[in-house]
Formats: C-alpha cells, structure tokens, sequence
C-alpha cells in the first residue's frame, strides 16, 4: 500500500525524543514515520498530499472529560448567562435577568405541543443578585405546564409547581430538596437523588437520549470542529440500547472521532456493573473504547452543593450534598478496583477529594496494581497534601480549567475567597510533582474548545480579566500536552493516541497558526482540519 506524506509548516509531536517534523507519513491509518521528505521516502513509493503544507500539525485533541449530551441538550431552551453557540452554528444570547429567563421561556413555551412539558438548560444562579430562581417565577410563564430549568452545572434543576405538585415533593423526605422558611419545596432540586424524582416521574432519561445515532453524530460534528479526534461520554447508561447504538454509529467510516464511553457506577449494583462493562469490552474496536466507570460524588461549588473542608463556604454554613453516602462510594472503589477497571471519580470538593483518596488508599493496600490510573476528574480544590498523595497512589488527574474563567471571578467573592482560589485547578502544582494529568471542559457544563482549555490552563484568566494564582499557570507547551498526550494517559489510550509517533494512529489536528509561536493567544488559533487514521474529515 502506497504512503501518504502530508508536509507541513511545521509538525508538533508531542513525543519527547522527536519534538518536532517536516512530514507526516501515514500508512494503514497509523503514523509511519515523522521525517524528512528524503527520509520517507526510503520507505517506499509515496503519495504527497500537500493540503496542508501552509499549517500546523500537532497530534489530534483528546477530550478527557465531556458529555454526549452535548449531541442533544440543544433541543431544548438554553437559559445561560454566557452567549454560547450550538453545534450547528447558531449563536445564542445569553439571559441576564429573571425577566429575559420568563419572555424566553413564554416563547418557547407557545411553540411547546399539547400535553408536553417545557425543558430549559443552563442556568446559573449565582450570577444573578437577589432571589433565586423558584417555582414563583417559573409559575409566572406557567402554572400548568410541567418546567424544568437544568442549572448549567447540571447538578442542580429549578421546577414550577405544576412539577412539584406531580411528584408531590412536599411528602418527600431527601437530601437536596430545598424548602423555604415554611418548610414547603422553593422548586429547587439539587443533586441526582432529589432530580431523580423528576426524570423518573417523567420518564425523562437525557443520558440514554445522548446514546441514539442521532445525538452521538451531532456530538462528534461539534467535537471535530474544535479539533478533538477523541472524545468521552463520562456518565453513559450502559444499556443494551446505548451500547448497541454506540457500536453501530462509530463503526461507520465517516464518523469523525474515537469514542470512551464510561458507565455510571450509580446506575448499577458493583457486581453487575463491572460484569456489564465487561460484555460491552467484547465490542472494543479502533473507535469505540469501553472499559472505564465513572463515580459521582458530590455536586458542583458554584451550586454549593460541592463538599468542602473547614472553612466551608464563604455564603453558605451548610455543606454541600452526597449523591450517595460517603461508604457506597468506598464499596463501589473497592469492588471495581479489585475488578481490574479503571475508575474515573468526580471530586469537586477538597472532601470529597479526601474520601476518595482514602478508598483508593485501602483498595491499593489490599490488592496492589501497577499502572491502575484511577483518575480522579475536576479536582478544583484538592490540597498540596491531598495532590502528594495522588501521586503516591500513581492515580491521574483531569483537572477543569474552563472553571477558572467562568466561575473564577464568583469564587473569588462569593463561594471560595481569595486564599483557596489561588489553588483553584492546580495545574502547575500537579506538573511540578510528576502527576499524570489531563484538563478538560466537561461540555454541556461549558464549551468544547480544547484551545480555550489550554488558554485558561496557561493564562488563568477569568471572565472579568483578572488573573487567578498565577502560581498555577503552566506554560503553552504544557498545555498543550494535557489536552493530547495527558488526556491520552488519563484513559489509557496513550499506547496508541494523544502523541504522533510511528505506530500510533494518525490522529490530527490541523491548525491555522502556531500555538506556541507567534503573537496570538491560544483560544484564537483556529481549527482548520482534523485527519482519523490518517483521513481527513469533511467539516460540517
């Protein structure tokens, strides 16, 4: 079989022992060599595709820790405070103000068929002075028909009444449902248990929707548009349903990206699940990678639902909330890491960091294994001590840097205060101690952009402008590597992607300008192509 030989501007590897390159030769979709012409050409007749010889090549993005709800949450009404586009291009303004929030769902609401019920998404509380949004406001645009308002961390979910009355909330007695001062539901929901008894009441399942063909494809367009070659979905259902359509929508040749799903271990008892992750393991192929389990334990710090160590919080004396007691999460540790999975846990909180670090502590001693790589995912306040002990455990870090810029700022007055948040995302704390670790954009929750990723991981700027602990800003370079290499070991793919290397598939990414020359900022290079095996992708 011929080679095919892209030349480039210039060619970032990745690979330690060889930075840089001239040309790409690619052969049976994988990385035959990084050389010069002549070099290549030694090894056989080549084809020269010179399409990109004016760009950048670097290997293609890995987005460690993203959602495919992002293939499906735009089919409903989106309430953020920050302008976002949608993956088919569309810009949507961001809503500032309760009554934009109330003509936006009036709107929406005179288009909604009969007998349907009205979903929103995006909501951020925190950004907003005064009340919160309750079942008051939402019962201004309806009183009858069923509202659902997803916060934009989706931990959290705001109801109207004709909800609360449904479900008859007011009976209920769990953790997470918020009553006012007269002991009756304000309409908001926070955490899975309490938003559980909304999607059950509903049959309202968004996880199971973001497995169809349809999401999936949609999820992948927006993906390859920024870039990324390979990407998660880290809280999938597992069903028969998901994984058959999983497998059949990646096994077509013009589906742009490799996709990691991850089972939510919450959805399952330990034993049926780590057997569920084996079946689905049978069906592994170059784009379809099964294998990890994700663990949700406690909620997000802008919704005050994350658990913090002493001080806690600066506008909040109660903690955070459990999705699950703190020995549920040890069990589930213990039982998949004995099964020889790899876990993937989401601590937001410096307690829940703690509880983690514990189970793993215990799961280690009793049946040690080498080269585990439980990832412990966003860690947004894990302590100089708590990271010492990571890399005492040889876990991974997926750490969220797309938080500093859009919650930063509200950290830093109202949730965290100045001392925490130059911790906040340390990343450079984590290079300097050698822990393997990726960052991430965790979309819906905020926008697939891996160049954006890395800008917030370099510069540390928040949204007003102001620089949070410049301590932890780690160079281009590194930044880079974390949304490649880094992110590849996080799930355990670094033996075939995130680096280009002969051997490896040929994952790339095609960029506009140089990332680490030139005068212009991460977050405004653009994304000219990305190649799968070797293959350009058409761009939708």
């Amino acid at each position: 079989m011929n080679i095919t030989v892209y030349p480039a501007r210039r060619l970032y590897t990745m690979n330690p022992s060889q930075p840089t390159g001239e040309c790409l030769a690619v052969r049976d979709g994988r990385v035959l060599s990084v050389a010069p012409l002549d070099e290549i050409k030694r090894l056989g007749d080549v084809v020269i595709d010179e399409r990109y010889a004016d760009k950048v090549m670097m290997p293609g993005f890995v987005e460690g820790h993203s959602h495919a709800l992002e293939g499906i949450i735009w089919d409903y009404v989106y309430l953020g405070w920050f302008d976002k586009i949608a993956p088919d291009g569309t810009l949507w303004a961001g809503v500032r103000d309760a009554g934009s929030i109330q003509q936006r769902l009036r709107r929406s609401l005179a288009a909604l068929p009969v007998d349907q019920r009205l979903i929103a998404w995006g909501f951020d509380p925190i950004y907003f002075d005064g009340a919160r949004l309750d079942k008051r406001l939402l019962d201004a645009v309806s009183p009858e028909v069923p509202i659902i308002v997803m916060h934009a961390s989706l931990h959290v979910m705001t109801v109207n009444s004709a909800v609360i009355d449904a479900i008859q909330v007011s009976e209920k007695q769990i953790d997470g449902i918020v009553r006012d001062s007269t002991d009756q539901p304000t309409g908001e929901l926070q955490e899975l248990p309490a938003m559980h008894l909304v999607f059950d009441h509903y049959g309202i399942d968004f996880f199971e929707a973001a497995s169809t063909p349809r999401a999936l494809v949609q999820y992948a367009r927006a993906a390859r548009r920024e870039g990324i070659t390979t990407i998660t979905d880290l809280l999938n259902p597992l069903s028969e349903k998901a994984i058959a359509s999983m497998r059949a929508t990646t096994a077509d040749p013009d589906f742009p990206v490799r996709l990691v799903p991850a089972l939510n271990a919450l959805d399952w008892e330990p034993g049926a699940g780590s057997e569920r992750v084996r079946q689905a393991m049978r069906h592994n192929h170059d784009k379809l990678h099964f294998g990890i389990v994700k663990i949700v334990t406690d909620g997000a710090i802008q919704n005050f639902t994350a658990r913090l160590m002493w001080p806690g919080y600066l506008e909040m004396a109660s903690n955070g909330v459990w999705n699950a007691p703190p020995q549920v999460f040890h069990d589930m540790v213990q039982h998949y890491h004995q099964a020889g999975l790899q876990l993937h846990i989401h601590t937001n909180g410096d307690e829940a960091v703690e509880i983690i670090l514990e189970a793993l502590e215990e799961a280690l001693t009793l049946w040690p294994r080498p080269d585990h790589r439980h990832t412990l995912q966003h860690v947004q306040l894990i302590r100089q001590d708590q990271l010492r002990r990571v890399r005492a455990l040889g876990a991974c870090l997926n750490i969220f840097a797309n938080h500093i810029y859009y919650w930063g700022d509200i950290h830093r007055t109202r949730t965290l205060g100045f001392d925490r948040c130059q911790r906040l995302e340390p990343t450079a704390s984590a290079e300097r101690l050698g822990i393997p670790f990726g960052i991430h954009c965790d979309a819906p929750v905020t926008p697939l952009s891996p160049l954006f990723t890395a800008h917030c991981a370099h510069t540390r700027e928040t949204a007003s402008g102001e620089v949070l602990g410049s301590a932890e800003a780690i160079s281009r370079a590194c930044a880079l590597e974390a949304i490649t290499l880094g992110a590849a070991r996080t799930l355990h793919l670094d033996h075939c992607i995130g680096s280009l290397e002969p051997g490896k598939w040929a994952d790339v990414t095609v960029l506009d300008d140089d990332p680490l020359q030139g005068d212009k900022s991460l977050k405004e290079i653009g994304v000219h192509a990305t190649l799968l095996g070797g293959r350009p992708t058409t761009h939708a």
